[in-house]
């Protein structure tokens, strides 16, 4: 009896859970079919049952102008059942009368697709906003908070002072010619800001910025920042919000300083209200405009070597793989020479074919990887060779294989240097080699050749004169033929 009633409880629990398990649902809903000049038109994505992390541009509307996004969040709890939603407001302000196609669409939220068909919006005169609708009547609410409602719909909206500030930051200050550094542009808002801000239409106001803000004289590796996220950071003892917007790392091409100018940013910023009602609304929308300080990195010299001009800046490291130890001559084998670290990958320069008869070896297949995160860019390019000795011995393979280039961190050259020996055994080859490009007939009787000058033989020579002539004939003919 008593297991009986155990499992019975134990349904009971399940059962009320089952309810709080809901899907996840997304749904569209757009705005009235008809508005007026002084009105918004809005489109709303609604997610049930979860939170909404991420999600795409809404659509551009003709007529309208988008205005900024919202969201909102609800609760609601019916017979002990719990559901909520998030919804993400995209808002339009009309430009002109007449009537406009809003175009099928699909926007995504969470990497998920929710799609919704168009419609015809009409865009009418000024709508005319009855405030006094109640004058004349008892108003039940009139005196509630002590107020006369009719100046409560009015209210006085006044600007609260933000603290968050626009700013493009650099990790270094100085760097060498070829040197890599990471840029950020982001707006930064702490954590005791209480003035309401929003993004405008950032990707569209990127697009604008990077046209002035990217420098001529880098190599460039964007970072492909997708999403806005906001991530805790501390600046001077303070706590900050950081929204990055661009980030890219830039490697100077020569010794002009790298120069990035002020530019601007605009943001929603709401204007709240003085005396905020419980029925009125307790903010108003307006922009602003926020501007980074200008920033200058300095570009030094390498130092003085034969191949400053040439060699890679970064931090490198190698990572090298030979198929086999030992091998006959005449028998192939795979060498891997693999550089792999932080700096300007894309800029490596190709090794040199090690020329020795003692190997064939021929060039190499390329392959190269980038990674960008962190602020870094890392990544590696390997060269696989493949080689065919041709004499018995040992061979130290650094003989052949070697790369230069120059440290940031430390200040100088460095190179690195292959540690592997390669154990060659068999005949010698040298002499099939020889053999093998042997020109023949032309060596066998270059002894019976002589280097003197000999007269033409009196017929051949008749016989060119005779051609000379032809030639001349015909030429004068076709000039005479064409005068006419």
């Amino acid at each position: 009896m008593r297991k009986s009633s155990h499992i019975l409880s134990v349904l009971l629990i399940a059962l009320l859970f089952i309810p709080s398990l809901n899907a996840q649902e997304l749904s569209v809903q757009l705005g009235k079919d008809e508005v007026g000049l002084n009105e918004l038109f809005t489109i709303t994505v609604t997610l049930q049952n979860g939170s909404i992390k991420s999600y795409s541009d809404f659509p551009d509307i003709e007529g309208f102008a988008k205005r900024g996004v919202s969201s909102s969040s609800k609760t609601n709890i019916v017979n002990g059942q719990i559901s909520s939603s998030q919804s993400v407001i995209q808002r339009y302000l009309p430009l002109e009368e007449g009537s406009y196609t809003l175009n099928d669409f699909t926007v995504e939220v969470n990497g998920k697709k929710v799609s919704s068909k168009g419609k015809t919006i009409k865009i009418g005169p000024p709508v005319e906003r009855n405030r006094n609708s109640r004058r004349g009547r008892n108003d039940p609410f009139g005196n509630l908070f002590g107020n006369d409602t009719r100046s409560s719909r009015t209210p006085e909206f006044v600007d609260v002072k933000e603290d968050a500030f626009l700013a493009l930051v650099t990790d270094k200050d100085e760097v060498y010619v070829g040197e890599g550094f990471t840029a950020t542009f982001a707006f930064y808002v702490a954590d005791a800001n209480r003035a309401p801000l929003q993004f405008y239409e950032a990707g569209k106001q990127l697009s604008k910025i990077l046209k002035d803000l990217k420098p001529d004289n880098c190599w460039e590796e964007n970072f492909n920042i997708e999403n806005i996220y906001g991530e805790k950071v501390r600046i001077n003892g303070k706590n900050y919000t950081r929204y990055k917007i661009y980030q890219a790392a830039f490697f100077p091409l020569n010794l002009e300083p790298v120069v990035f100018p002020s530019v601007p940013f605009e943001m929603i910023k709401y204007r709240v209200a003085k005396s905020p009602s419980f029925f009125g609304r307790d903010r108003e929308e307006d922009f602003k405009t926020f501007n980074t300080s200008e920033k200058v990195v300095k570009v030094k010299a390498l130092p003085p070597h034969p191949l400053k001009d040439a060699v890679a800046v970064g931090e490198f490291e190698l990572d090298e793989k030979v198929d086999k130890n030992t091998v006959a001559t005449g028998e192939s084998f795979e060498y891997n020479f693999n550089i792999y670290g932080e700096g300007n990958i894309s800029s490596i320069p190709d090794l040199k074919i090690p020329s020795t008869k003692d190997i064939d070896i021929y060039p190499p297949n390329t392959s190269q990887d980038v990674n960008k995160g962190g602020g870094r860019v890392t990544g590696s390019k390997k060269y696989s060779y493949y080689g065919i000795p041709n004499e018995p011995g040992a061979y130290d393979l650094k003989d052949y294989f070697s790369w230069i280039y120059f440290n940031p961190k430390s200040g100088v050259y460095d190179t690195l240097r292959s540690q592997v020996q390669l154990n060659v055994t068999g005949e010698s080859k040298k002499n099939v080699s020889i053999s093998s490009t042997d020109l023949g007939s032309f060596y066998d009787n270059i002894d019976m050749a002589a280097n003197k000058l000999q007269k033409l033989k009196e017929d051949n020579a008749a016989q060119i004169i005779a051609n000379i002539l032809i030639i001349a004939m015909l030429a004068a003919a076709g000039f005479m033929f064409f005068k006419k």
